[in-house]
């Protein structure tokens, strides 16, 4: 008997929990979420720029709750696809687009925007890396124009966090600590107007309840238990968020662009 290997790369600690039937996948929940929203205060016209659109769903529900015009980036042509699907069905393709693009090359945009939204994008990259997207949103952004972010905090020694951190979500996680996200910002000469840290509870019961509703916590922790495939990721991610509980957090940030 032969046997063959799987060359199928593992999927990201996002999308075994996205397989599992969760929605809410930011570190801070709907509660960080809710608080960029209200910093933020939206007016009817203004133009935002979201980050990783995905299926363009938050960027639908912000051209529907506040009446911006939204256009959102995403790497994933076929997300795209289904982005632009979602759009058409919404009836808002003159309000709101999604279009293929990469979160390293924002110098390709030539619009400016009155807001650039994105959550748990930085966390995942190299310092350089995360440098080189905040100077990017940066130059997006009209003066003034505020940065609405949502990522990881990381205290204390973080290389044995980070390590493990990477290999239960399968992608590079490297959060900073309250100051570090600070001095990175004002590097990118965007000065913080606002900012909120938590505890991280993308897999606290209590957190999933608020954030899923009960029906859905409750059918999201059947999948876990019932679904060979992604049971052991969810539980590793489980594991060493418990771990390092005292270590991780989120943090919400409202920034503004220097003139």
């Amino acid at each position: 008997m032969t046997t063959t290997k799987s060359n199928s790369k593992p999927l990201a600690g996002h999308e075994v929990l996205a397989k599992a039937g969760k929605t809410v996948l930011r570190p801070g929940g709907l509660e960080a979420t809710r608080q960029l929203l209200d910093w933020a205060n939206f007016q009817s016209g203004q133009t935002v720029l979201e980050l990783a659109a995905s299926f363009g769903k938050s960027a639908i529900w912000l051209a529907q709750r506040y009446g911006v015009r939204v256009i959102g980036i995403e790497r994933n042509p076929n997300s795209v696809r289904i982005a632009q699907d979602n759009i058409r069905k919404a009836g808002l393709e003159g309000q709101v687009e999604v279009r293929e693009g990469d979160i390293f090359h924002l110098d390709q945009i030539h619009e400016q925007f009155d807001y650039v939204f994105a959550e748990a994008i930085l966390t995942m990259q190299s310092s350089t890396g995360k440098a080189k997207i905040l100077a990017g949103i940066a130059n997006v952004l009209k003066p003034q124009g505020k940065f609405l972010s949502h990522e990881m905090l990381g205290l204390g020694d973080k290389e044995e966090m980070d390590r493990a951190l990477s290999q239960s979500i399968r992608v590079n996680a490297q959060p900073l600590s309250e100051t570090e996200w600070q001095d990175l910002f004002q590097q990118a000469r965007l000065t913080i107007q606002h900012s909120k840290t938590g505890e991280m509870g993308l897999l606290n019961p209590k957190r999933v309840i608020e954030d899923e509703g009960f029906f859905q916590a409750i059918k999201i922790a059947w999948n876990v238990l019932t679904n060979a495939e992604i049971r052991p990721r969810v539980l590793q991610m489980k594991q060493v968020f418990n771990q390092y509980r005292d270590q991780l957090g989120y943090i919400a940030i409202c920034a503004s662009k220097e003139e």
